[in-house]
């Protein structure tokens, strides 16, 4: 049977009252009814209701983890830090799969519905007006993963996207390529645009190098194999960078079936850093992402923010880095 507050109340000898406030952050009670009830709860087995205390502390603890990257593996990795960190400072998520939403006025209601106390929007491809939707709302948000900004709407936190974009350009000059491609996700994409701009900006500044681009229609490996395959039925370039892990992985894995060998006969750098990169059979060069430094600083700046809804939005860039692999030629000498 399930141990009730007041079979609490009736072992230590106390009000139903004192057993709420023992359970209630913040609320009034002595020290010797606290031990009292601590000592009967422990022995009947007993748990708040975190439902009920939250009827009376106006708070749920429940953070909207919302998403549209249900596809990419890179988020499993995403959303396993993410949960993991919430419940570990006693925080509840609730997860919200936005793939097919265009509008966020859905979302909205059921965040209301469920009394959020703030919102993650994790999503590098999210439009920014779901984000200022949400706070519009009412809720305090951040968007990890989203386009910096000196002045954000609201919290962002991540990588320099354009410096990220130069710095796989800068990894493919120093190894020789002058023939050399773009391949980024989804054209509207805050991190396709941020990416391509710091990669053309590098390689349209020397004139010995040439650049192609085309873009696949999501962040998925299926994509990018599609947009691979489709490249093959050209002249391809002889180096590509992949806006992200996944696309890479599909690249790679056509290339593979056509026959040709990586990083001899074509380069690949990618970026994320997502463990699947690291696998043996696929051992992709790429630039790192610092998930668990970003979804720390996220879950801890949403928390301020329930705390105190007059702080004012800013932006936190963390530090990416090429991790070498195989599948790009080594450096010329």
């Amino acid at each position: 049977m399930i141990v009730t507050l007041k079979d609490v109340a009736e072992l230590a000898g106390v009000s139903r009252s004192a057993v709420s406030r023992t359970y209630t952050e913040g609320a009034s009670v002595s020290l010797k009814t606290r031990e009292k009830v601590k000592k009967a709860a422990l022995e009947l087995g007993y748990s708040p209701n975190a439902l009920a205390s939250s009827l009376t502390t106006g708070r749920t603890k429940m953070i909207g983890l919302v998403s549209n990257n249900f596809r990419n593996p890179f988020f499993l990795e995403v959303f396993d830090l993410f949960t993991r960190g919430l419940q570990e400072r006693g925080l509840r998520p609730l997860l919200v799969n936005l793939s097919e939403e265009t509008e966020p006025e859905a979302s909205i209601k059921m965040l209301r519905q469920y009394s959020v106390d703030g919102v993650i929007v994790a999503s590098s491809t999210l439009k920014p007006g779901f984000s200022k939707a949400f706070k519009d709302a009412g809720f305090p948000v951040v968007h990890p993963f989203g386009s910096h900004s000196e002045n954000p709407i609201v919290d962002v936190l991540g990588i320099d996207n354009i410096m990220a974009g130069r710095m796989a350009a800068l990894t493919l000059i120093a190894r020789g390529y002058s023939k050399i491609a773009f391949l980024g996700g989804p054209q509207t994409a805050t991190t396709t645009i941020d990416r391509g701009k710091g990669f053309l900006s590098v390689i349209n500044a020397h004139s010995n190098c040439s650049c192609s681009t085309s873009f696949a229609t999501e962040y998925s490996f299926e994509a990018g194999r599609s947009s691979m395959l489709q490249l093959m039925k050209g002249k391809l370039a002889e180096a590509y960078f992949c806006a992200d892990d996944v696309l890479s992985i599909g690249a790679l894995s056509a290339l593979q079936s056509g026959g040709y060998d990586v990083p001899k006969d074509v380069g690949i750098i990618g970026l994320n850093n997502m463990e699947m990169a690291s696998w043996d059979n696929i051992n992709l060069t790429t630039i790192s992402n610092p998930l668990p430094e970003i979804i720390s600083a996220s879950i801890d700046r949403v928390s301020a923010i329930v705390e105190n809804a007059s702080i004012r939005p800013e932006g936190q860039l963390f530090e990416c880095k090429v991790i070498e692999r195989g599948t790009l030629r080594p450096p010329l000498k």
